[in-house]
């Protein structure tokens, strides 16, 4: 009984400090590197545990924080995507927006040769409107009539 005691536990001391070795940081390890520490172990059992709790496991003086990984999971939870895909709406909206009014300046702005008078530039003081200075009839303004 007692032999199955002690194999028990060599066994669990070879397992717990194999396991500690791999799930440590690379940089974190001390005297070796991590792939030498599991050589260490994993060749020279109940030796290389020890030699692994008492050399190369990192002493925790403080807590450790848990690394967390900041990457989101998908692209509707990171922040930056949905700031930029925001950016991207209101870019495209005031580009439509400014194509819209340039249609509407252009759809507005009188064409060469379109004048009352078949002309577009102004003959003998006349500026091609009804009613402007110089024009002998009043038909086009209403506050003579």
């Amino acid at each position: 009984m007692l032999r199955v005691a002690i194999a028990v536990a060599v066994l669990a001391i070879y397992v717990y400090g194999l396991v500690d070795v791999i799930r440590t940081d690379a940089h974190l390890t001390r005297g070796f590197s991590k792939t030498t520490w599991i050589i260490i172990v994993v060749f020279l059992p109940i030796v290389g545990a020890a030699l692994w709790f008492l050399i190369g496991r990192p002493r925790y003086s403080a807590p450790v924080q848990q690394q967390t990984y900041r990457h989101p999971i998908a692209p509707d939870d990171d922040p930056d995507f949905l700031r930029n895909l925001e950016q991207r709406r209101r870019n495209q909206a005031e580009a439509e927006r400014l194509r819209k009014l340039k249609d509407d300046l252009e759809s507005k702005k009188p064409k060469p040769g379109a004048g009352p008078h078949g002309s577009g530039s102004p003959s003998t003081g006349n500026s091609g409107t009804p009613g402007a200075a110089g024009d002998a009839s009043a038909e086009g303004n209403p506050e003579i009539k």
